[in-house]
């Protein structure tokens, strides 16, 4: 059992069904068995992943720590006053522990389970497809990590100083949870991670060919309004700097993932005999105005062969004549 979960026994392209969701099985439980091992790690390390999950809420309190100080406002006079984050039951300390592991075993199992998609999808594909699968999974782990270090060291920051502020303008004293902060900080980083993914979903789907580059770019307008009501839906407070910016980085994603998608769906029908654009497909095909194109101009057009009956008409046919009457010698003449 140990064996065949640190290794195979067979090659792909010579298992049977059965034994390909066995190995996909065994993926599973390798992707499982890191982010346990991450959360076991966390758990143990228990008083030093609250220090990293509390970095948002001290760059809030002091901008000018923060690596993005430029980005962030000036904190009211309660945000710089507040003390320790507090818990009022015992269950939640247990919560503030689950989330900190949760976090650590995401980060630790992201990796793992790319690596195990692209070694289990990566015998279907053909030497060409396998080619771009690497780059894929890299990409795919950039903009994770971008998404989850842009929520980690702006939006968390930005979001905490935006919910005091309209705290002190209603003359209301917040009393900070440590659970949900902490639910609040791993959510918004892992949420903001997978936001990230999309484009590389739309060039999924425009490889799959279940939809076109151009269709993509003509319908921006109702993209555009997608990724501002995604962006408010992620983001706590969907104040204008927050959705401004988060929105133009999706766009502009979008459009880069339109751009890449065409390049890709043209070389694979180029390499397989089609015409080189989707939108080629609806144009009327013609074959005899194909051969002539492909004859080139210089040659004369083929004719169709006259045959005689098409240069005269057919010879009539004789009337018949009833046949004459026995004993009448008429016809004798």
């Amino acid at each position: 059992m140990l064996s065949s979960l640190i290794r195979r026994n067979r090659p792909r392209s010579e298992m049977s069904f059965m034994e390909h969701l066995d190995d996909l099985r065994i993926s599973m439980i390798r992707v499982v068995t890191v982010f346990a091992v991450g959360m076991v790690f966390a758990l143990i390390f228990y008083r030093e992943t609250p220090v990293l999950l509390n970095m948002p809420l001290e760059w809030a309190k002091h901008p000018e720590t923060s690596p993005l100080a430029f980005a962030l406002s000036q904190p009211g006079p309660g945000l710089v006053n507040m003390g320790e984050l507090k818990e009022f039951t015992f269950m939640g300390v247990w919560k503030v522990l689950m989330y900190a592991a949760f976090g650590v075993g995401v980060a630790l199992a992201s990796p793992v389970f790319l690596y195990e998609t692209a070694r289990f999808v990566g015998p279907a594909l053909s030497d060409r497809e396998k080619s771009g699968l690497v780059p894929f999974c890299v990409a795919a782990l950039i903009l994770f990590l971008m998404g989850a270090a842009l929520a980690f060291y702006w939006l968390s920051p930005m979001s905490i100083q935006i919910w005091q502020h309209f705290a002190e303008g209603m003359k209301m004293e917040v009393t900070w949870q440590a659970s949900d902060y902490y639910a609040f900080v791993v959510m918004m980083c892992l949420l903001t991670g997978l936001t990230f993914q999309f484009p590389l979903a739309l060039i999924v789907l425009m490889w799959l060919e279940l939809v076109r580059p151009k269709t993509l770019l003509k319908s921006w307008r109702g993209m555009l309004v997608g990724i501002m009501l995604l962006v408010a839906l992620i983001t706590p407070i969907a104040e204008p700097l927050s959705l401004i910016v988060m929105t133009s980085v999706l766009f502009s994603f979008y459009l880069a993932a339109v751009a890449v998608g065409t390049v890709i769906v043209r070389r694979k029908r180029v390499a397989r005999g089609d015409k080189p654009n989707p939108e080629d497909d609806d144009l009327p095909y013609d074959d005899e105005d194909d051969e002539d194109k492909d004859d080139g101009d210089s040659r004369p057009k083929r004719q169709k062969p006259v045959t005689p009956s098409d240069s005269s008409p057919a010879p009539a046919k004789p009337k018949s004549t009833p046949p004459p009457v026995e004993g009448d010698l008429s016809s004798l003449d």
